[in-house]
């Protein structure tokens, strides 16, 4: 499939994609970073700081001021692996890692946000944010319909100033209007919340260089996540509760996300919890009841 995912639980999005067999999309970093080599250095999360006067530098080098936050320099798989802030002088040279950086503490909302680009230049977006829960977890994320001014002329300009021939969709994630991380491809999790048509303008966008994509009817969407207990061997639900989950009023697409016949821990994981299930709704109730119908399954059959 010339939309390449590699999880097959987000397959469903795209298989009924008319795409050319010549164009590749990315929705995996590892992707990008091999078919944009001129624009691979975002990737380099201390090349991201920098670029917007923020303090940063690799482990090793010492901060200027406490506290701060470290994280590994370049995380093609995400998940928030190896994140944490450091408080003190003392905290950091205990916890001096081999090719993680360090970078200013940020405050604010954390927002991950999917920009269709034309030669550098912005195009469309659509805004996301996080209810977060235990140790990297997230109870949900709402797609708001709602524009942010703010952020679409602070990234804008940023886009402009260093993304100059990139065509393609982009992901920035930013705390407190400030970018953190920039991916080059789009959030493949809920790409059924951005409405009819959206997957058909993707493929435009990369085929003929183009973005042409109404967006009448905006409306915030919800993607409800289910974790579990570490430890455990999960097994898919059968289809036909699937499928009683998908006909709830309100849900529109149901991810089941991870790999049955993988041990649990060679999955990519949060501390926090095994991620077993994610649920796409417009209505936020409508997600919450149809997670409780996927946690009795799993929490009823885990090994």
């Amino acid at each position: 499939m010339p939309i390449c995912e590699a999880d097959p639980w987000r397959l469903q999005y795209f298989e009924g994609a008319a795409c050319p067999p010549d164009v590749n999309i990315p929705t995996e970093d590892s992707d990008s970073w091999l078919w944009y080599p001129h624009h691979r250095w975002v990737y380099d999360k201390v090349a991201i700081a920098l670029s917007q006067g923020l303090d940063a530098g690799p482990h090793g080098v010492q901060p200027p001021r406490f506290p701060v936050f470290s994280k590994p320099i370049v995380n093609l798989k995400g998940m928030g692996i190896a994140s944490r802030v450091l408080a003190s002088e003392k905290e950091y040279e205990a916890s001096l890692t081999p090719g993680h950086m360090w970078m200013t503490l940020l405050g604010g909302r954390h927002v991950s946000s999917d920009v269709a680009v034309v030669d550098g230049e912005p195009r469309w977006w659509r805004h996301v944010t996080g209810e977060p829960g235990n140790e990297g977890t997230f109870d949900h994320w709402t797609v708001h319909a709602e524009r942010d001014g703010g952020i679409e002329e602070y990234c804008g300009t940023w886009i402009r100033r260093h993304l100059k021939g990139y065509t393609g969709i982009l992901n920035a994630e930013s705390i407190g209007g400030r970018i953190i991380e920039v991916h080059l491809r789009m959030s493949d999790q809920w790409p059924d919340l951005y409405g009819a048509g959206w997957i058909e303008a993707l493929v435009r966008l990369y085929h003929e260089r183009r973005w042409g994509f109404p967006d009448a009817g905006r409306r915030d969407g919800y993607s409800v996540v289910l974790f579990g207990p570490h430890g455990r061997r999960y097994r898919h639900p059968p289809p036909a509760l699937l499928a009683q989950v998908r006909r709830v009023p309100g849900v529109s697409s149901v991810q089941i996300t991870f790999h049955e016949d993988k041990e649990p821990e060679r999955h990519a994981m949060p501390p926090g919890g095994f991620r077993l299930a994610v649920v796409n709704a417009f209505d936020l109730d409508a997600g919450r009841v149809a997670r409780e119908m996927l946690r009795a399954h799993f929490l009823a059959r885990a090994a």
